[in-house]
């Protein structure tokens, strides 16, 4: 596989950068990416996080939500930018705009694609597409972050940048509905459940291929004011995603049964929100406006790559190979109701 970390862009001026955050999905390739490209990266978070932090990187400890703490942290310093990872709410956005306004010459707000309008009434999704979403709190949460950021922007000159990333994975993650529970199920040949009828488009963008842009755009003034998004190129349908994942685990010919996608949340409304809220569209993204800002920003790795290294690596780790048994119980309940019916 292409190691999408090794940098590739030329001679970049090195930044002064703050990630809030660092340890995520999305921020520790980021983080390893913006260190091979020579940036001077610190990052703030509590330091409970067992994730890695790229060598070169300079930690600072303290809760976010403690403005004291974090200004004691940081001291006097100022940043080329700061990416914030670990905003959720319109508190959250209030208190980060009061802690960083004069502090930061760009101040980049990781939202999320599921923001965008859904069901999107027409493909693809652009920055220019409606933010709305009735289904999912989290959604409508982020939109409502991004009105008070923008608000700033226009009114005290806040230096915001909108990222919006879709469904976004590293090898630990596994972007079936029931992660390992549903590998567990192919390999047991038992039926896996899959929401509405497989045929949905999806979007997966590996954290590496992701971290190649938005690294890329962070110092840069022509940003501030704008949003982005940023995935991959490739859509799948559901049924392949799960085809996929069934090939790297060595499994032939998985039996499939089809649920909609309101009956699983009418049973399970941990998985309701963001199955109506999201997956159960079709998302075909759009990535003109970001590869204008990053010249040769391209998503070079495969989710049939992915899916390969995700299976690899909870195959070399039998503790992450938690099976779910409310899930487990879900699935029996609702394949055996579709069989039934069928």
């Amino acid at each position: 596989m292409v190691n999408p970390s090794t940098p590739d862009a030329g001679t970049v001026a090195p930044r002064n950068i703050l990630f809030l955050g660092g340890t995520g999905v999305i921020s520790a390739a980021a983080a390893e990416r913006a260190v091979a490209l020579g940036h001077r990266l610190t990052i703030l978070n509590r330091g409970r996080s067992t994730g890695p932090v790229p060598e070169g990187a300079e930690t600072l400890t303290a809760d976010v939500r403690d403005a004291s703490a974090v200004r004691d942290a940081l001291g006097g310093r100022d940043f080329d930018a700061v990416a914030d990872f670990i905003t959720y709410t319109p508190d959250h956005a209030k208190a980060s705009l009061d802690l960083f306004t004069g502090r930061t010459g760009q101040y980049v707000f990781i939202s999320s694609a599921s923001a965008y309008q859904k069901p999107p009434t027409r493909l693809p999704i652009r920055e220019s597409t409606p933010l709305k979403n009735p289904f999912w709190q989290y959604s409508r949460d982020k939109i409502a972050c991004e009105e008070l950021f923008y608000q700033a922007y226009r009114e005290q000159d806040f230096p915001l940048t909108v990222v919006r990333p879709s469904h976004t994975y590293d090898r630990t993650k596994i972007a079936m509905v029931g992660g390992w529970t549903d590998l567990h199920r192919m390999r047991a040949g038992l039926p896996v459940m899959v929401h509405g009828d497989g045929t949905s488009l999806w979007t997966l963008t590996h954290s590496m291929d992701f971290a190649k842009a938005f690294v890329g755009l962070l110092g840069l003034p022509q940003a501030v004011g704008e949003s982005y998004t940023i995935t991959s190129d490739e859509y799948l349908p559901w049924n392949q995603i799960y085809r996929l994942f069934a090939r790297a685990a060595g499994v032939a010919d998985p039996e499939l049964v089809h649920v909609a996608s309101e009956t699983i949340a009418a049973h399970s409304p941990e998985l309701g929100p963001n199955l109506l809220g999201d997956r159960s569209h079709s998302v075909v993204f759009d990535n003109t406006k970001i590869k204008s800002l990053v010249p040769g920003y391209c998503a070079t790795i495969p989710f049939a790559d992915g899916a390969r290294e995700i299976v690899d690596w909870h195959d070399a780790n039998p503790g992450l190979q938690v099976v779910d048994r409310e899930f487990m119980d879900l699935s029996d309940r609702l394949t055996g109701w579709a069989r039934r019916g069928a």
